[in-house]
Formats: structure tokens, C-alpha cells, sequence
């Protein structure tokens, strides 16, 4: 395939991809497309098929069926190519512990057929703040380090797509926050970058999400759409007796579902018959005390819970 017609294609393509593990149905029939520049978040809980997929379109396992490309190239015909094009980093920590921060740099880059130079300008930000470390060994990396290092060999080669699956699993709060600003300043670089999470509260910082969910994908879009797209009120609700109240609001007739947020439990109420001041009435005769209820806007979790009711 000539470079014009590959620039036409999407980053990422998947076309009915299924895989089965014995009797285990890892994914079923997954369709979906990735534009080139985009960061696009595949979010769902462990054991929703994020990593079967990346394994899948990173060329290290095949589907039972269906067809994917990446950057324009089929996953089975053409896997050197694609090899040579993406970068990948898995959920695991899984560079050369008892080597240094420069020698797995140096490894990769080798690997590759390049050296540290040749793209230390898409490296340079990240790999800096782990250049006082850099004789240091990976295995005594602190968590944030190691994946800073991580990405760095993932980037070496200057990938055309980039494959993270779950980077920031275990990452303190700020490190978190710092490597999703990397991604944005990849992403201004062209750098095509699919990225799984379990965290709902990253969904926002994606161009667009795919909330997966048993090896299905529930919903594909960007995360203001999903969360507008939300078909009910949402409620969040504390009383007294926290345990009691999610019983009593998940057997009410009029509420469609409950979940325990924190410190409140948030009901979806798709009934007009109820509002805030007769769910009141009703937890009042049940027995609850220091009842709170107010409106609230739905988050990425919200959406993925009622979704996944369905």
C-alpha cells in the first residue's frame, strides 16, 4: 500500500473482532474506528477484554474472526510492518529490572534501529525527568518513574500509533496527571494514541471513548455526548443508615437503578410520578433520618452503569 492511500485510512480499524479463551468469549464481534491524531479511551473494568484487544492490534495474538488494520496495515497479513510503526506499552511493568534507565532506553532504540538521538526531541520531556535516574536500575524505579521509562521505550522508534493499555493502574494522583499532560503533547505531535482505563474520571481527557463492558462495547462516542446522552434524572441520596437506603431505592418501584457513589448512593428516575419531595415522604416512613437528596449532572460512570443494565 503506497503512503497516500495509507494516510487516507484510519489509525485504527476493527471489523467484527472476536476472540475466545475455552469457553471464555474475551471479545464478541468489536467494530470500531480510530482517526489519525485522535486519543481514544477504551474504559471498562478488569476483565472487559481492554487487553485482549490491544494484544490483538499490536499483532501478539490473532482474533478467532473478523479483521483490524493499523495505520492502514492488516494485523495478520502485514505484523512486521505494523510492528515496526506502533508502540506499546502493557498494563505490567515489563522493561529489564536489572538493567539501568539508559541501557533499556539504549536496548529499545536498538532494537529498532535508531539510537536515543535520532528522536530525542519526541522523548526529551519525558525522559528528562528520569535522566538523574538514568544509571539507576528499572526494578528500583518508584511507580511513576518506571512509567515514565515505560513510555520513553514505547516512543524511541517514533511510533505512528501508540497502544497503552491501563499506564496509569497503581500511578499516585499526581504522576497520573502528569502523564495524561505527556499524551496531550504527543497527541500535538500527530502521534495516534489508544489508551485503556478503569478509571472513569480519565474518559474525559480521551477525544472519544468506547465504554466496553464482557468483551462488548456499549457505547462509542466523545464523553460530553455520552454524558448528554444520559436518558434520566440522577439523583444523589444519603440518609443516616447508608445500607438501608440502598436497599429501600433499589426496590422502589419508580426508580430505575441505584449505585453506591462515596458517601451517597446515586438513583436514576425515569418516572415523573416521583419527585425529590415524595421520595422524601416515602424514606421518611421507612424509617430513615437526616435524609439529603438533590439533582445532580451524570459522570462517565453514571453513564457506563446504566448502560451496562441494559
Amino acid at each position: 500500500m503506497d503512503k497516500q492511500n495509507i494516510q487516507s485510512e484510519p489509525a485504527i480499524s476493527c471489523k467484527s473482532v472476536s476472540k475466545k479463551y475455552d469457553t471464555i468469549e474475551a471479545l464478541k464481534g468489536i467494530d470500531f474506528t480510530v482517526e489519525r491524531g485522535e486519543i481514544f479511551g477504551i474504559i471498562g473494568p478488569d476483565g472487559a477484554g481492554k487487553t485482549t484487544l490491544f494484544r490483538i492490534l499490536t499483532t501478539l495474538i490473532l482474533a478467532d474472526s473478523g479483521t483490524a488494520s493499523v495505520d492502514g496495515f492488516d494485523v495478520v497479513k502485514d505484523y512486521k510492518e505494523i510492528r515496526k510503526r506502533v508502540g506499546y506499552m502493557p498494563g505490567k511493568f515489563s522493561l529489564y529490572q536489572d538493567m539501568t534507565v539508559e541501557e533499556n532506553l539504549n536496548f529499545f532504540a536498538t532494537v529498532f534501529n535508531t539510537t536515543i538521538e535520532e528522536n530525542y526531541e519526541l522523548v526529551k520531556d519525558i525522559y528528562q525527568q528520569i535522566e538523574p535516574f538514568k544509571n539507576r536500575r528499572a526494578g528500583k524505579l518508584s511507580g511513576g518513574m518506571k512509567q515514565k521509562l515505560a513510555l520513553s521505550c514505547a516512543l524511541i522508534h517514533k511510533p505512528s500509533v501508540l497502544f497503552l493499555d491501563e499506564p496509569t493502574t497503581g500511578v499516585d494522583p499526581v504522576s497520573r496527571k502528569e502523564f495524561w499532560g505527556m499524551l496531550k503533547n504527543l497527541k500535538a505531535q500527530g502521534i495516534t494514541i489508544l489508551v485503556s482505563t478503569p478509571y472513569m474520571d480519565e474518559a474525559s481527557l480521551c477525544d472519544r471513548i468506547a465504554l466496553i463492558q464482557n468483551g462488548q462495547f456499549l457505547k462509542i462516542d466523545t464523553p460530553r455526548n455520552i454524558v448528554n446522552q444520559y436518558e434520566n434524572k440522577l439523583w444523589a441520596v444519603q440518609s443516616d443508615n447508608m445500607h438501608k437506603l440502598l436497599n429501600d431505592l433499589r426496590t422502589n418501584d419508580l426508580t430505575s437503578n441505584c449505585f453506591a457513589f462515596g458517601d451517597k448512593h446515586h438513583v436514576s428516575v425515569s418516572s415523573e410520578q416521583l419527585s425529590i419531595n415524595s421520595l422524601k415522604e416515602t424514606l421518611d416512613k421507612l424509617g430513615h433520618t437526616n435524609i439529603e437528596i438533590k439533582e445532580i449532572e451524570p459522570t462517565i460512570e453514571d453513564c457506563f452503569m446504566q448502560l451496562s443494565q441494559k
